[in-house]
């Protein structure tokens, strides 16, 4: 949900008696469009951002403690300047627009007693937080200048008049229900209501626009013709109960997930939104704890989504790299095993070199290879004798077999980095944390995927000499020094069930964590987590239940998620192995037990639901 003007008032009246009389101890800048102000109050010490971000304008009281930069920003000094070891006098909104500001007293440099507005503006991009002398009107710094050039409205810059952002022209909140109906019925009748609240009344967004409406017991696509008098009063009964921050609504903040594992708040209200009963809600002493957890959780998400796409560019880049080589390799190999047949050719010719006359373009001879003998029709260079006709086509026999035997290990070493960083994307399409990414960048550091750089080419030609059949070598990946923490569910039986969250962590657990009896799963061929379901002394299998759940997590964090009748090899730790030079959580083994299955959601989502802590 937006922090629109009515919500914004609702925390302004929240805040306002806790800030009053605050004193301003600290102003930093961690980044470009965030200020944090330390206070200090009677109950202790507290945090207020200031954010000016595009994406999320906001103020709210945070615990969360920034690195700052190296240097303050300019923006910052004035600030430090003018309003440290100031007091918070005032917090004011004026009806219902999205502009807070921030009355101030301090000392000035001649030790006068001033008082200071620091305006934040929450418009979107246009966002902005300005400080001003409201004696004269006169800006002191903005945290983004910008003259006419940019704004023919107003400049904003130091010694330039303040004006406040221009007014939208929509009603402030209004009690009667009269004025109320004369404001709506202002606007086109044949637009949904939803869009009539959003163009008449100030301080109303899309989501409390339709739950206006939601809550009058109508559509969110009514159109306001369709509605009946009856209607049209329970809209303004809904809008005066939930847009009149001065009356007497006891607000009750909540927020809203998705029932997912491991979400984050998809959205958050002042009192609990009958739009939002799908989802699983919950709901938190403060308004101000409600915006604070929102907007932490989509700022950790919009860190996570960013290094995410940075990690899977690479990965990307490098996957288009080595399929470009797999198909230049199988077309190469593909011609060659064609050329093979020019050995046949060669004996052919060589077997009938009494019957070829010199000068001829081709022969047809018997192929003595086929029992039926039939005919075989082999062109030849006239310019030249049967025999050297025969010798061409060994020679050419023989550099086809040459190419086979070279670009055969180069297609295997291809196609296992294609692999490979099939199961890196598995792996970042299922990182919750910037920690498992962390572990992923780790583990691409030490393949050499550094920057988004192609391996030297070299890396995939095989030595002189002998053709070099193994896997090339890479920098080893060295066992985890820290606490490694897998994913760790409790099946339906009480069993416990651990899942890798990336290759180094698979590797962990199949050949460190695993004991010789221990129960492995994998998804058959496909880029996955290893699942691993510790066994009792003398137990062979775990109860069905659990190794079916257990088949169920390994293809939910898999390629195959979502998919029918998946094939999972199971076997016990003591027949995994690893071959020299393997990539990380690459193992192999002979002998298995293959189970297919159809994860069942509601089965699927109860397990999911008893994820523990390491």
């Amino acid at each position: 949900m937006a922090l629109d003007g009515v919500t914004l008032a609702y925390l302004v009246n929240e805040l306002a008696p806790l800030l009053s009389g605050a004193r301003i101890d600290k102003i930093s800048q961690p980044e470009k469009e965030e200020i944090h102000l330390q206070l200090r109050l009677q109950q202790g010490s507290k945090r207020l951002l200031l954010s000016t971000s595009a994406t999320s304008p906001r103020f709210h009281l945070t615990q969360e403690n920034k690195k700052n930069p190296p240097s303050p920003p300019m923006f910052c000094m004035i600030l430090r300047k003018h309003l440290e070891g100031g007091k918070i006098v005032g917090l004011q909104q004026k009806e219902l627009e999205r502009v807070v500001t921030f009355e101030v007293q301090n000392y000035n440099d001649r030790g006068d007693l001033v008082t200071l507005h620091l305006h934040l503006e929450i418009m979107g991009k246009h966002s902005n937080l300005i400080l001003v002398d409201p004696t004269t009107s006169t800006i002191l710094d903005g945290l983004k200048r910008y003259s006419h050039a940019t704004s023919r409205y107003r400049e904003v810059l130091p010694g330039r008049t303040y004006l406040a952002p221009p007014s939208q022209g929509k009603q402030p909140p209004l009690e009667d229900e009269e004025q109320w109906r004369q404001a709506l019925y202002e606007e086109d009748l044949d637009r949904p209501i939803t869009s009539l609240l959003l163009a008449r009344f100030a301080g109303i967004s899309p989501e409390l626009a339709r739950e206006i409406v939601v809550q009058a017991g109508l559509n969110i696509e009514s159109l306001l013709h369709h509605c009946g008098d009856i209607d049209v009063s329970r809209l303004f009964q809904a809008y005066r109960r939930l847009c009149n921050p001065e009356g007497v609504l006891e607000i009750q903040p909540c927020l809203y997930y998705n029932h997912a594992p491991q979400t984050s708040p998809v959205a958050f209200s002042f009192v609990p939104f009958q739009q939002y009963q799908e989802l699983r809600k919950e709901t938190t002493p403060t308004l101000n704890d409600a915006i604070t957890s929102f907007y932490q959780s989509k700022s950790s998400n919009n860190t996570l989504e960013s290094k995410r796409g940075s990690l899977r560019k690479i990965v990307q880049e490098q996957r288009a790299h080595f399929s470009k080589k797999l198909k230049l390799y199988d077309e190469a190999m593909t011609s060659a095993t064609s050329s093979l047949a020019y050995q046949k050719w060669g004996e052919l010719l060589t077997a009938n070199l009494h019957r070829i006359p010199l000068g001829v373009a081709e022969v047809t001879v018997e192929d003595y290879y086929d029992p039926s003998l039939s005919s075989v029709l082999i062109p030849l260079n006239p310019h030249i004798s049967a025999i050297d006709n025969a010798q061409r086509y060994y020679k050419l026999y023989n550099k086809a077999k040459a190419t086979l035997l070279k670009t055969k290990p180069l297609k295997e070493a291809a196609l296992e980095e294609v692999n490979y960083l099939d199961s890196l994307r598995v792996s970042l399409d299922q990182a919750f944390t910037l920690s498992e990414l962390d572990e992923i960048h780790v583990e691409l550091v030490s393949q050499g995927y550094v920057a988004g750089k192609h391996l030297k080419k070299d890396n995939l030609k095989p030595k002189k000499g002998r053709p070099n059949t193994k896997s090339k070598a890479k920098t080893k990946v060295k066992a985890p020094k820290e606490a490694v923490h897998p994913r760790v569910y409790r099946s339906s039986q009480g069993r416990t069930i651990f899942v890798g969250k990336n290759n180094i962590q698979n590797d962990w657990l199949s050949l460190r964590k695993g004991k010789p009896n221990d129960l492995w799963l994998h998804v058959k061929q496909i880029p996955g987590s290893h699942v691993l379901v510790p066994l009792e002394d003398g137990e062979d299998f775990p109860d069905d239940a659990t190794l079916e759940e257990a088949a169920a997590l390994a293809i939910y964090y898999s390629q195959s998620r979502g998919s029918s009748q998946v094939a999972v090899d199971y076997t016990h730790v003591k027949q995994l192995k690893k071959p020299n030079s393997a990539k990380p959580g690459m193992v192999i083994y002979d002998q298995n037990w293959t189970l297919y299955l159809t994860p069942k959601p509601e089965v699927l989502e109860q397990l999911l639901a008893r994820e523990e802590e390491l």
